[in-house]
């Protein structure tokens, strides 16, 4: 099959947030000033993308949205420590702070608000009482690095990332890593090796974990034989690259109704199939680091973009599990 290119914003390097975050390849529109809107882009293999709107700008590093059956979007401001809700009036407010420096964000059912600490901790916050419950944070003894992004399973049980963004050095567990913890709260490693393993989902059958590391371009896809038992890793697909990059890996991403992966990068946000074949890329005024589906028909993709959180209607729903 022909390889379809699609045009790139290429937007201007910026060492600030790298310093604050620890981020690679990250990048900001011209002078720091993120663009209001990108109209409407058209991806022949999947469909027409809405304009791409600012709903908001002005915070320091933006991660994790996650939609809550109510409508509300929760995502957070990393050095701000801070996790934020946007209601269904369009308004923001702070929902949770300090957040120990919280990064990925999932809602998983009977009000429970799933989180990565990145102060070494995978936490959930009860969203009736706002109050905090330490899930794990260590392993075998040793406190994590900086758990980064999660998803949990049909059964309770939580996949999550532990890379070496904000982690103190030496890194307190050597390596990064990847691991399961089941719903009785045992913690296993599943996989490492990966650079820097990052953003992390489930296909909509739950047979296939994907991983995505921020600092290769091979994304990786992993059979799922039971929960939290994985066979040998595959490459999924590769990641295009900009400005002569060989290495330049992903962040977050979501996955919609029909399996298709959302991956965040220095490019844009970059669509594969379930194949590993590349649609499209989504071109976002800031380098996004996450991206949730939301709205009332789930057909919103909500972006967490350096300082701004943005919005584009998309032509298939995503995909949401709420965990009872």
């Amino acid at each position: 099959m022909a390889r379809i290119f699609f045009k790139v914003l290429i937007l201007s390097a910026s060492t600030s947030v790298f310093h604050l975050i620890g981020l690679p390849g990250t990048r900001l529109a011209a002078e720091n000033q993120p663009l209001a809107e990108i109209s409407s882009q058209e991806i022949p293999s999947l469909g027409t993308v809405g304009k791409v709107e600012l709903i908001q700008s002005g915070f320091k590093f933006l991660e994790g949205p996650a939609k809550a059956p109510d409508g509300k979007i929760f995502f957070t401001d990393i050095p701000a420590a801070t996790i934020y809700q946007l209601g269904v009036d369009g308004k923001i407010t702070e929902f949770f702070k300090p957040s120990g420096f919280a990064n990925g964000l999932m809602y998983a059912g009977n009000g429970r608000l799933f989180i990565c600490q990145m102060e070494g901790k995978l936490s959930m916050i009860d969203l009736a009482s706002n109050q905090l419950v330490v899930l794990a944070e260590q392993y075998q003894g040793v406190r994590f690095n900086a758990p980064n992004d999660l998803v949990v399973d049909r059964e309770g049980g939580i996949y999550f990332t532990d890379p070496r963004y904000r982690a103190p050095e030496p890194w307190p567990q050597t390596v990064e890593s990847f691991y399961y913890r089941n719903k009785d709260g045992v913690v296993t490693r599943l996989g490492e090796g990966l650079k820097a393993p990052n953003g992390i989902a489930l296909s909509p059958d739950e047979s296939t974990l994907y991983v995505i590391p921020s600092m290769q371009s091979d994304m990786m896809a992993y059979p799922v034989d039971s929960p939290g038992r994985i066979g040998a890793g595959r490459v999924f697909c590769q990641l295009q690259q900009v400005d002569g990059q060989t290495d330049g890996g992903g962040d977050g991403l979501a996955v919609d109704a029909k399996g298709n992966l959302y991956i965040t990068s220095a490019a844009g946000i970059q669509v594969f199939s379930d194949a590993g074949e590349l649609l499209g890329i989504v071109k976002v005024p800031e380098q996004p680091a996450n991206c949730a589906f939301g709205g009332e028909d789930n057909s919103t993709l909500f972006i967490t973009a350096r300082t701004g959180l943005y919005r584009c209607r998309m032509p298939i729903a995503g995909h949401l599990q709420y965990t009872e």
